[in-house]
């Protein structure tokens, strides 16, 4: 009797992450066995063995042994992976200008609003953000001073 009210869509920042940016390319990264115990292990999971590891453009699929023999498969985000926070500090501290340092930092900046990130890695990754910031700053404000004198 009663018709239901209209569903409205949720507002979403507009904006590209970084692999959609192609900043980073992690579909070509091939992990260890190692690499993939360690970041599972982070995430809580308890893995024996890993079986397979298949890399997608935006996650990859992780087939292991859990503790107890299950065969499980799931789909992970690349953020759980330490390679992910190496290749995202080596974007900043390449950025050579301050229009391409802004360009990342609201990459990043809509990476943390949309994407889970371990507490540890963003706070080192605004960090690196705020250090880069601060050089870019100093670099272009000696540049200044050079060019007067």
């Amino acid at each position: 009797m009663f018709r239901s009210p209209r569903k409205l869509k949720k507002y979403r920042r507009p904006g590209r992450n970084l692999i959609a940016s192609n900043k980073i390319k992690p579909d070509q990264w091939h992990f260890s066995d190692a690499e993939v115990k360690e970041a599972l292990k982070v995430k809580g999971y308890d893995v024996k063995q890993v079986k397979k590891i298949r890399c997608l453009k935006h996650q990859v699929c992780i087939s292991y042994w859990d503790a107890k023999g299950n065969v499980c498969s799931s789909f992970f985000s690349y953020r759980i992976f330490a390679r992910w926070q190496t290749e995202v500090e080596k974007l900043i501290y390449c950025c050579p200008t301050l229009q391409e340092w802004q360009r990342l930092n609201h990459i990043l900046q809509y990476e943390f609003v949309y994407y889970n990130y371990l507490s540890e890695m963003s706070d080192v990754l605004s960090t690196a953000l705020e250090n880069r910031l601060c050089v870019l700053k100093a670099t272009e404000l000696a540049a200044v001073f050079y060019d007067v004198y």
